[in-house]
């Protein structure tokens, strides 16, 4: 047996390699990922409007970039405000910094 048939035979049987070949592979990560979490003030664009909010964390989903927030909404009829503060996961365009 030469040097390159045992080479081959480490990689294992064509079935084998295919079969690697169709796992899904790991991901190196997005250079343009945001920051770790850190807990941030930002405002929430909502029904409800602008609202203020705290970013508590990213994720990236198929659909693009998530933030994870606490914000307050308004769950009162017009004129008999009552707050809540719900927690939930927004897609990054209904975010903006606080600043």
């Amino acid at each position: 047996m030469t040097g390159g048939m045992g080479r081959r035979n480490d990689l294992g049987t064509l079935a084998e390699r295919a079969a690697r070949a169709r796992e899904p592979r790991p991901t190196r990560p997005d250079p343009a990922a945001p920051a770790p979490a850190v807990v941030r003030h930002c405002w929430v664009e909502g029904p409800g409007g602008r609202l203020p909010g705290l970013l508590i964390g990213w994720e990236r989903r198929a659909t693009g970039w998530w933030g994870r927030v606490v914000h307050p909404v308004d769950e009162g009829r017009p004129g008999d405000p009552r707050w809540v503060v719900v927690e939930e996961w927004v897609t990054a365009d209904r975010l903006t910094p606080l600043s």
